[in-house]
């Protein structure tokens, strides 16, 4: 049997690109009793006028994985003392899943050319727009960090600390949503546009000041240079230390001691538990063993923080929030769903040929240690792009068509619709 590949011709780059700018521009939009955002409003308005190019592409092992843990996780919604809180995430889940849906549908009609080129530029205008923000927010305070949640622009004095917080309404969060950015211009460092990209993720990343983001992004960065061959990456490694030296010197000319902040940063996580993580974490712990096999219930953490505690802060950590809340019946398909990424990333060999989707899913999973991200709107673009991926593989893999042949240059789409025996 003999497969024949045919191609779209119109790769849709425009819609892709803003797609991708939009998920970013997450944190400016629409309360109606829950967020309304401009990339759920964009794919609201392709499927008006683009509802003939929709379509359910096959999905992965991890997606069914997916979708079964979250609806087993709003399930247990039923067994919670706070039925209005797991309503609210139940809502939230649907309109994620059905936004996730329309990007799947979006990104089946483009190519990896294509797609790389939107991360490329995206994160770009992501970075330098957060770092734009944040030196106005320090214009604003004139360089006196005193004070604690003061926003300015797009800069936070935490604890008398300046973070960079950007685009996001959080540093930490700022990191999660930079990590697609950065592993994509650490595994892609041949041309100009992505070394300056590179370059803006590691100051903009070194300016949130958080410890979690700057540890996984070393994880990052050791992990890639024992994929690849370490002699090779020499200049890689003295580009990112003379652009740190490069920082460090122009900070210091503006009486912006980075060195001191940083050690001070470092040095207080013996002290503050991880900000006060590791109280979180144990009261997470505690529900859990009250309610083992379903949890609290969907989203009812901080109820019962709240009501416990007198604090309506989350888990910060995505493991232990799960485990609360749905129990060793939600962790069970959470954990599967996240082994399944690994072992199909593993197995199609994800790491060395697109090393930056396997490096941006290891800084994910790390980063769920320090953050409750039960849904987030750049994991499951991220997945999006993997399913994308992953599909593409299985087609060309089917069709005997090897992916050096096909010119993404030209538009080549890699899609079962198209692929005829004859």
């Amino acid at each position: 049997m003999e497969y024949r590949l045919v191609t779209h011709t119109k790769p849709h780059k425009p819609i892709v690109f803003f797609l991708f700018l939009l998920v970013m521009l997450a944190n400016y939009n629409i309360y109606i009793g829950f967020a309304l955002k401009p990339y759920m409003l964009f794919s609201i308005f392709y499927l008006i006028f683009f509802m003939n190019y929709f379509r359910f592409y096959k999905m992965q092992l991890y997606e069914i994985l997916m979708l079964l843990f979250y609806l087993l996780y709003c399930f247990t919604g039923v067994f919670s003392l706070y039925p209005a809180s797991s309503l609210r995430i139940l809502i939230g889940i649907f309109i994620y899943i059905a936004c996730y849906f329309v990007m799947r549908a979006i990104l089946g009609r483009t190519n990896g050319t294509i797609i790389n080129q939107s991360i490329a530029a995206v994160g770009i205008l992501f970075n330098l727009a957060s770092l734009i923000l944040y030196f106005a927010g320090l214009v604003k305070v004139r360089f006196l960090f005193e004070g604690d949640r003061i926003y300015e622009y797009g800069m936070m004095l935490d604890r008398d600390y300046p973070r960079l917080v950007g685009l996001m309404q959080d540093p930490n969060f700022f990191v999660f949503y930079n990590t697609i950015f950065f592993a994509y211009y650490l595994s892609n460092t041949k041309s100009t546009i992505n070394k300056l990209g590179l370059a803006l993720c590691i100051i903009t990343n070194l300016l949130t000041f958080s410890r979690g983001g700057l540890l996984v992004m070393i994880i990052l960065l050791a992990v890639y240079i024992v994929l690849n061959n370490p002699i090779k990456n020499i200049k890689l490694i003295v580009g990112i230390a003379l652009s740190l030296v490069t920082t460090f010197i122009v900070l210091v000319n503006m009486n912006f001691n980075l060195y001191e902040l940083l050690s001070s940063r470092v040095e207080a996580s013996s002290e503050d538990g991880g900000s006060g993580r590791l109280v979180l974490w144990g009261r997470a712990w505690d529900y859990f063993t009250s309610n083992m096999y379903t949890g609290i219930g969907a989203f009812n953490f901080s109820d019962y923080n709240t009501f416990d505690y007198g604090d309506s802060l989350t888990v910060h950590n995505t493991f232990l929030d799960i485990l609360a809340e749905s129990g060793l019946l939600g962790i069970f398909f959470y954990m599967m769903f996240i082994a399944i990424v690994f072992a199909q990333l593993i197995r199609q060999k994800v790491h060395r040929t697109n090393s930056y989707l396997f490096l941006t899913f290891l800084g994910f999973v790390l980063q769920m240690g320090f953050l409750s991200v039960i849904i987030n709107d750049i994991f499951f673009l991220y997945l999006a792009i993997l399913s994308n991926h992953l599909n593409n593989h299985v087609i060309l893999q089917k069709s005997k068509v090897h992916p050096e042949s096909m010119s993404p240059l030209r538009g080549g789409v890699y899609d079962e619709r198209f692929i005829t025996d004859r």
